[in-house]
């Protein structure tokens, strides 16, 4: 039984005769001396569980490499399959035995029957209708280079395979040399986060595109390959798929339009419509197979003509995670059970391998590079493109595995062009992240405080928004934070969206909000929901503009999207949610793990000063009238950077009408104990930098001076009260905020970053989040049942020592997550360069 079975659709030329046992479907127990393995039903589950778990162990190795899924499932089929483990006769006759081909290409084909209708509800015909020029011209010129490569291979392979037509042979493999994997590109883009930008739209916009003219070339190469001779049955073929598409079109989307005006607003979509649409997947996949063209391509245009919007989301959501969890590896493990790595043999075929390799990839850069300069883009943009575009995936697997079924190609051509795939695929990722260092386009800038931002300047802030559930305290927050005529308020808000392994998020991508569709899944309509919360506040509110960006990423890389935002759009400030949320009986509980990584690493790596809000309502105890809010804001100052950035932004508040603010600075008292045992700090070659005692009588002066001058200054203000008081130890200073009223609904404090003060010793031995500092934490901790929001604030701290001097050069990409380069001065701590 050595050779392979071809299951061809509809030509059975089986080169081995295999006897198959209608009744033996499920076992009757091992207790009865069956073996398991030898029914149809054990088997296909054992090889499904086997495909799946291959899958996802070679996805989690390969994640640090960024590779995207699609290699793994192939891979996981070609270590199943004859080239690895499949050598073994016995793993081979025992896991994967001929009879078991039929039961495991039928389900595989089924999940991809209904995967490629998931790509078509996914895909946006109106989309393609936006693209510009400059997209559609990569797209065509990425796939006419490689399409001529792919003639001149065929020509060079052709003697050794003389029993098929020339022209099916380019036909197969020039598709498959110049499609590019729309899927697997927008998650390559994503994990590389380049969605957002120029590179990443074009690239988008051009593999759609790509993506059509594959599919009706498809269809074309299977026309003709089903017949002999190009006769009046490849012509038949060709005008009723036609005919099918146009059916599609000016039948079924009317009719599941009508569908969708049924269900009333707001309303999920009938279990019985999901139903009929579930099922015409099916028919549609059969009508196409018996036409002559590939069943999945009746699949694909169904679910093109479904139209965008709930409905598409309901079917995402509904099959998603089985379709492409559990039956699409299957599609993948048997292009790998056909893949013999060991047909490869002899130097000259391996040369050929790697020309092919290279020649496509050529191909594909070349035609892309061309275009791109022709519109002046940069060299290295172009070649970033090229090297994209030539993602490759599903499509090309199925182009490979009807070739191969069809007789079009043998065992050989096959196992080179599934090696090509994953080649092309999985080199992608790293030149990319090696290549393309976006030039960065914008000036140093100072005012990365709140401190330094003029009085009568613009105010930059950048808000971080993970749920709908953030919003209201955030928009009470700026609208206290007193936009004037003088000084507007400028904010970005940075929707955070997780990349996961699911396509549904990347819907956001294409679906341009503007359009007034309604929203595609819960992502876009939370999305939606935050926008259109800050559009209203930016119309009911005086001098504050809105600029609403969304970041999709792993939450793993999630703060270099912000601090990239913030170096970019040159902010003071950035308001990111703490991770707890308030709960009904007024305790905190935590969200998500990730949110408070996220947070640690943006405290680290910011490009200018960060607040936590710890949110628990700002709703303002009362309104005075419409446009007038009532707030109470306390201050606790305790000294250092920290604490004085905390000073100014409750300074700038505390000038809007209706807002009362409290400052109330602690002093040690003379009972303190001095910890002076820090005398001197020394670097490693032993040379005293500084001692810590004139350090803080500096920091101490900066204290003075700062409160000093915002006392003369508001003085004369009624709303504004200022109190010392006098502690020793940290339990003094916990009963004295406990004491303070309830009546304050906001508390800003510094986060205390560095200093060593007597008056909070012994505060950090129990705190549950250092992040937040000692006092940060104690007014966060759930014990402190408060009805008040805690904002803390960390200043930038490359300033304050270095003056102007650092603001030289930006232009080092990585500048703000390398602080620690400046002698900066952080609390009584200063952090000196090494010598190399």
């Amino acid at each position: 039984m050595g050779d392979q079975v071809e299951m061809a659709s509809n030509k059975t030329t089986e080169q081995t005769i295999v006897c198959y046992a209608p009744t033996m479907i499920t076992t009757n127990g091992i207790w009865q001396g069956d073996n398991p393995l030898d029914y149809s039903l054990p088997l296909f589950i054992l090889q499904l569980t086997l495909v799946v778990v291959t899958t996802r162990v070679l996805v989690f190795f390969l994640k640090p490499f960024r590779q995207p899924r699609v290699i793994s499932e192939i891979l996981g089929g070609i270590i199943l399959g004859p080239s690895v483990l499949g050598r073994s006769s016995k793993f081979a006759n025992t896991v994967f035995p001929l009879r078991s081909v039929m039961v495991l290409e039928t389900m595989a084909n089924v999940g991809l029957l209904y995967f490629l209708f998931l790509v078509g509800v996914e895909m946006d015909i109106a989309v393609i209708k936006r693209t510009g020029k400059k997209a559609l011209a990569i797209a065509i010129a990425g796939m006419i280079l490689p399409f001529l490569i792919g003639v001149s291979f065929a020509l060079m392979l052709q003697q050794s395979t003389q029993f098929v037509k020339l022209g099916t042979f380019i036909l197969f493999l020039g598709v498959a040399l110049s499609v590019t994997a729309f899927p697997v590109l927008a998650r390559i883009l994503a994990e590389l986060k380049l969605l957002n930008t120029e590179i990443g739209r074009i690239a988008m916009s051009s593999a759609l595109i790509n993506d059509m003219c594959a599919w009706v070339l498809l269809a074309f190469a299977i026309a003709l390959a089903e017949n002999e001779a190009m006769s009046l049955a490849s012509i038949w073929v060709i005008l009723s798929s036609v005919a099918f598409v146009v059916f599609c079109v000016f039948v079924v989307r009317p009719l599941i339009a009508w569908m969708v005006r049924r269900t009333p607003e707001g309303e999920s979509i009938s279990e019985f419509y999901i139903c009929l649409i579930l099922t015409g997947v099916m028919i549609s996949g059969f009508i196409t197979d018996a036409i002559g063209t590939h069943s999945v391509f009746g699949a694909f245009v169904f679910g093109l003509v479904i139209p965008n919007g709930p409905l598409g989301v309901t079917l995402i959501e509904r099959l998603e995670d089985f379709v492409s969890g559990l039956l699409l590896p299957l599609f993948f493990a048997i292009s790998g059970l056909k893949t013999d790595v060991t047909t490869i043999n002899g130097f000259a075929t391996w040369a050929i391998l790697g020309l092919v390799i290279i020649l496509a990839c050529a191909g594909k850069i070349a035609g892309t590079l061309l275009v791109s300069l022709y519109y002046k883009m940069p060299f290295y943009e172009g070649l970033t493109l090229g090297l994209l575009m030539n993602t490759k995936g599903l499509v090309e697997m199925i182009v490979l595995n009807v070739g191969k079924d069809q007789k079009v190609l043998d065992d050989k051509s096959f196992a080179i062009m599934v090696i090509v795939a994953v080649v092309m695929t999985s080199i992608i990722s790293p030149i990319v992240i090696s290549i393309y260092k976006p030039a960065r386009k914008f000036a140093p800038y100072k005012r990365r405080t709140i401190q330094r931002t003029k009085p009568d300047g613009e105010f930059r802030v950048l808000v971080c928004v993970h749920t709908p559930r953030n919003v209201p305290t955030i928009i009470n927050l700026l609208e206290a934070s007193h936009p004037t005529k003088k000084s507007p308020i400028c904010t970005y808000v940075l929707h955070l969206v997780e990349l996961t392994g699911r396509a549904s998020a990347m819907l956001i991508v294409h679906n341009t909000r503007k359009s007034g569709r309604p929203a595609l899944n819960r992502t876009q309509a939370q999305s939606d929901h935050i926008i259109n919360a800050f559009e209203n506040f930016e119309q009911h509110a005086s001098f504050v503009s809105v600029n609403p960006l969304t970041a999709i990423s792993p939450y793993s890389t999630m703060h270099e999207d912000i601090c990239n935002v913030a170096e970019d759009k040159r902010v003071a400030f950035i308001i990111i949610p703490f991770h707890k949320q308030q709960t009904v009986d007024g305790g905190m509980e935590a969200t998500n793990p990730a949110f408070r990584t996220i947070n640690q690493n943006v405290l680290a790596n910011a490009p200018c000063s960060v607040g936590i809000l710890v949110d628990r309502g700002l709703n303002g105890s009362t309104r005075l009238a419409a446009n007038q809010i009532a707030h109470h804001i306390a201050v606790l100052f305790f000294g250092g950077a920290d604490d004085r950035e905390a000073l100014a932004y409750a300074w700038r508040m505390c000038e809007r009408p209706g807002i009362n603010l409290t400052v109330m600075r602690f002093v040690p008292g003379d009972n303190v104990l001095e910890t002076t045992e820090m005398a001197t700090m020394r670097n490693q070659s032993g040379r005293e930098i500084l001692t810590v005692s004139t350090d803080i009588d500096r920091e101490k002066q900066l204290d003075d001076d700062y409160i000093n001058e915002f006392r003369s200054r508001t003085m004369n203000d009624s709303s504004v009260v200022y109190t010392e008081k006098v502690v020793n130890h940290g339990e003094e200073t916990v009963a004295s905020i406990r004491s303070i009223d309830a009546i304050h609904d906001l508390f800003i404090v510094g986060r205390g970053q560095g200093m060593i003060s007597p008056v909070t010793a012994g505060l950090t031995d129990w705190s549950e989040c250092p992040e937040l500092g000692a006092i940060g934490d104690l007014l966060a901790s759930s014990d402190f049942a408060a009805t008040y929001s805690v904002l803390v604030v960390q200043q930038y701290a490359g300033i304050e020592a270095l003056g102007d001097a650092m603001i030289g050069t930006p232009d080092s990409p990585n500048q703000h997550h390398e602080h620690m380069d400046f002698g900066y001065r952080r609390g009584n701590v200063v952090f000196q360069p090494q010598p190399c």
